[in-house]
């Protein structure tokens, strides 16, 4: 029987010289070994009696960059913020400000009516309305108080 040398780090060794690779292969692609979040815009969702409202926080983004739809009850918002290429970039010191890209989907209830959608723009914010359904809005209804005799 030949006698095996063993070495005490050896899967340590393996395991580091995999991350390196996987390492070498993202900076390949393009991409930094440490993803960076994207531009995901922060949204309120509320809703009334009449209508349910949805407001996204989109500074930066011009209208036209913005698209909207509604489909199989799903409410869509794709748009990009593009990045000013006024300056050069060694010229910074932070760039804290996420650019590109974002989609958001919302599921709509069935009690919105997908035909009567207004949206606004201002001051970096889209504001989007959906109206109920006129036959499943909330009633109130009138209690008849009876006199006792």
């Amino acid at each position: 029987m030949a006698i095996a040398h063993w070495v005490p780090f050896r899967e340590v060794v393996s395991m580091q010289n995999r991350l390196n690779s996987l390492f070498r292969d993202l900076n390949n692609e393009g991409e930094s070994p440490v993803p960076t979040a994207s531009f995901v815009p922060a949204v309120d969702v509320y809703e009334d009696a009449e209508k349910v409202v949805l407001k996204l926080e989109v500074p930066g983004v011009e209208e036209k960059d913005l698209d909207v739809r509604v489909e199989n009850n799903t409410l869509t918002v794709k748009g990009e913020r593009k990045h000013e290429k006024d300056e050069k970039e060694e010229n910074f010191h932070r760039i804290e400000r996420r650019y590109g890209s974002f989609f958001r989907a919302f599921t709509l209830p069935n009690t919105v009516n997908t035909e009567s959608v207004q949206a606004s723009y201002t001051a970096g914010v889209l504001k989007l309305e959906l109206a109920k359904k006129p036959e499943l809005q909330a009633k109130q209804i009138k209690i008849n108080v009876a006199q006792a005799a």
